[in-house]
């Protein structure tokens, strides 16, 4: 069988109903994207059946692929393992629950089809049209500030979770990224441009999911983040 030039990847943790709805959509947009995709649901460790869920579409759709793992590894080592066992050239993720409109898709794919290493929508760019509440607008604004003040970042938004990659140009640069949960985004796309990458970013229509929340400590692990990226940069020269 021939390669698929797209592989899609969905994180699932016990995220079984927002599947149920993202398969189906994921699978009509991507048809009217490449003629040649598979998406592949990295599944870290779900207790709710969202397993079974990947295997019944499977069955039926052989583009639908099951990474299973029996213990929870963390968002973002499940992403960096699904990205090393796609098949595209091109690869792209997005989170299941759709927050971030489907209709940007093709702009997504499109980028990295026109030269770009990677691509990454933005709830934080003047044309972005995004609904959350004000605590985690300020706490993402922040947030953002501090990785592009210490870490010379030119992205406005690390954290969107809709992006997509040049498969071959990012594999190199897999395996010098640390983290292994939510930071991961942050950390691949500063290593990234620090190797040259050239990074598309387009604002987005973007919604909050349910049950998504920002606590002190999650605001507390992110600055840590941030600087531990920054001495393994500058000090460490990691």
């Amino acid at each position: 069988m021939a390669a698929p030039e797209v592989t899609a990847i969905i994180p699932v943790y016990n995220d079984r109903d927002s599947l149920e709805r993202a398969l189906p959509v994921s699978i009509r947009i991507l048809s009217g994207i490449s003629p040649s995709f598979e998406i592949l649901v990295a599944e870290d460790g779900s207790s709710d059946g969202s397993a079974a869920i990947v295997e019944e579409f499977g069955r039926t759709d052989p583009r639908v692929r099951l990474l299973h793992s029996d213990a929870r590894q963390g968002r973002g080592k499940a992403l960096n393992r699904a990205i090393q066992e796609a098949r595209g050239s091109i690869v792209c993720y997005f989170d299941v629950d759709l927050a971030t409109d489907m209709q940007h898709l093709p702009e997504l794919i499109g980028a990295i089809r026109d030269g770009y290493d990677m691509a990454t929508g933005s709830r934080l760019m003047p044309d972005s049209d995004i609904i959350r509440t004000g605590g985690r607008e300020i706490a993402s604004r922040s947030y953002n500030f501090l990785v592009r003040l210490f870490l010379s970042s030119t992205v406005f938004d690390h954290q969107c979770g809709f992006k997509a990659f040049n498969r071959e140009r990012i594999l190199p640069i897999l395996s010098t990224v640390r983290d292994t949960h939510w930071f991961w985004d942050t950390e691949l796309l500063v290593r990234g441009q620090r190797k040259g990458c050239r990074v598309k970013e387009f604002a987005v229509r973007w919604r909050a999911g349910k049950g998504t929340t920002v606590k002190a400590k999650d605001i507390f692990t992110m600055g840590r983040s941030i600087l531990r990226l920054w001495w393994q940069i500058h000090v460490s020269k990691d």
